[in-house]
């Protein structure tokens, strides 16, 4: 294998690969990766453990409270995507300056996201507290009976009242610990997360039913029990980060002289604006294409959040694979070693859909039991077993797109990636949906299939794009 490195763009795409430095790494290549994507797999595999327990247990309280949580979740997530949007413009150059050694860089970077950060929020509570109720009527099918309907729309708002409070500590929460995952360091906020998680859980079970003469709260203690937790993982961060003799030195003096320098805002703005539209409009097309399946009756929204909390904590591989290669290709680029980025890229690339052969076999064993836990109807069971069986047989395909956006991500392309993600979704995915959904008879599994598989088309423009080079790029070399 050749150690080859240049500094220039031209002659870094031109260079030839043979086929096992694309597929293949060395021993010090893989102790890179593992140290920054084993902290995040567990992280977010916990994470989604504890999700799918705290789904077993607001499904025990019945299938119309578990709809309901499933709804306001699916509306949450827009806000959470467009957080993460928000900061993954100015983490690009955080994570090349980090590259590059310049912390004051760093610090530049983490400003521009506390700022964006604070905005969002606000943006978003307003709207959640003012329309949130008829966000969420969108969702429940207009043939579903008149008190189910009511009861489903009541456990729903309630429900979103209470988690309102608790995203300000989550968007602060995640600009820390973005910050901290550019800079390869992640122990922190997976250590954060876990006990963050452990709270939860336990406030969950005294909440949900009451344990220990507490009051039995059902969704309302859930809502309760993630805002707790989401102040106990901001805590231990900000404690982490500023506490003397930390190993983050990029967080001091991050408020002492808060400023962010001119020449650098509106080269971030260039860079965010884009991957907040991209996330706003992708998870936007994530939640229409729940509502294109929820004109099946309720039972189908049941069935979708059974199987997609049971599909996150299996896909969590190749999606921290994916997150990683954003962060390890970004350091290669912002040091100049461009040639190596390129290698990076497509090495992870390979790890990530060799990941999906084992996990989605996993998946595919444990879809007919999980659902089997829910307190629910058998006809929502069978369904959401093969939702999950669908998840299982797309994994490898999702792997390569997932892991095909970061790569471009690394780089600033965040135009392109705006048309590769979001514009995909709206272009291709959400009027296949909402067609099949409504104007063809095909069953609610049928649909789910065909515009899962769809993501083929993506694959094929992403390996275009990644192969062109047009995302090899240092962005922070006369920074």
């Amino acid at each position: 294998m050749q150690n080859f490195e240049t500094g220039n763009r031209e002659e870094a795409i031109r260079y030839k690969f043979t086929l096992k430095e694309c597929l293949f790494g060395d021993a010090d290549f893989y102790r890179r990766v593992a140290t920054v994507v084993v902290p995040m797999i567990v992280q977010n595999t916990l994470s989604n453990i504890v999700g799918l327990l705290d789904n077993i247990m607001v499904g025990q309280v019945g299938t119309l409270p578990m709809s309901a949580v499933a709804i306001v979740n699916q509306v949450l997530f827009i806000f959470y995507l467009c957080i993460w949007g928000s900061l993954a413009g100015a983490g690009i150059y955080s994570t090349q300056f980090f590259g590059k050694g310049d912390m004051e860089g760093v610090r530049y970077a983490i400003r521009f996201k506390l700022v964006t950060a604070i905005t969002i929020f606000t943006i978003a509570a307003f709207i959640l507290h003012n329309l949130g109720a008829d966000i969420i009527s969108l969702y429940i099918s207009a043939d579903t009976l008149e008190a189910d309907r009511i009861a489903t729309l009541g456990y729903a708002v309630g429900y979103l009242t209470i988690m309102i409070v608790g995203l300000a500590p989550f968007s602060l929460a995640q600009v820390y610990a973005s910050a901290m995952r550019e800079s390869g360091r992640t122990t922190l906020p997976m250590v954060a997360s876990m006990i963050a998680m452990v709270v939860n859980f336990v406030f969950n079970a005294l909440l949900i039913f009451g344990l220990f003469g507490l009051p039995k709260m059902g969704v309302l203690g859930a809502a309760i029990a993630t805002v707790i937790s989401r102040f106990t993982e901001l805590a231990i961060i900000l404690v982490g980060a500023h506490r003397p003799g930390t190993h983050y030195s990029f967080f001091r003096g991050l408020y002492s002289n808060f400023r962010i320098p001119g020449s650098l805002v509106f080269p971030i703005l260039t860079k965010s604006l884009p991957l907040l539209c991209n996330e706003f409009l992708w998870s936007l097309a994530q939640a229409s294409l729940l509502q294109a399946y929820s004109v099946r009756g309720i039972a189908v929204i049941a069935a979708m959040n059974i199987s997609g909390t049971i599909s996150q904590i299996f896909n969590e591989v190749f999606l921290s694979i994916g997150n990683s290669t954003g962060i390890i290709v970004g350091q290669e680029l912002g040091a100049d070693r461009l040639v190596n980025a390129r290698r990076s890229a497509w090495r992870m690339a390979s790890l990530s859909i060799m990941s999906t052969f084992v996990m989605g076999s996993l998946l595919a064993i444990a879809a007919p039991i999980i659902p089997q836990i829910y307190n629910t109807g058998d006809d929502i069971k069978m369904l959401a077993t093969r939702c999950i069986w669908v998840v299982a047989m797309v994994m490898p395909i999702n792997a390569y797109a997932n892991v095909s956006y970061f790569t471009m991500r690394s780089g600033g392309k965040t135009a392109v990636t705006f048309l590769f993600d979001s514009c995909f979704a709206w272009v291709v995915t959400v009027p296949s949906a909402y067609i099949l959904s409504r104007f063809t008879s095909l069953p609610a599994l049928n649909v789910f299939m065909i515009v899962s598989y769809l993501e083929i088309l993506k694959c094929i423009i992403g390996f275009c794009l990644v192969k062109s080079g047009v995302w090899v790029r240092n962005i922070v070399k006369a920074a």
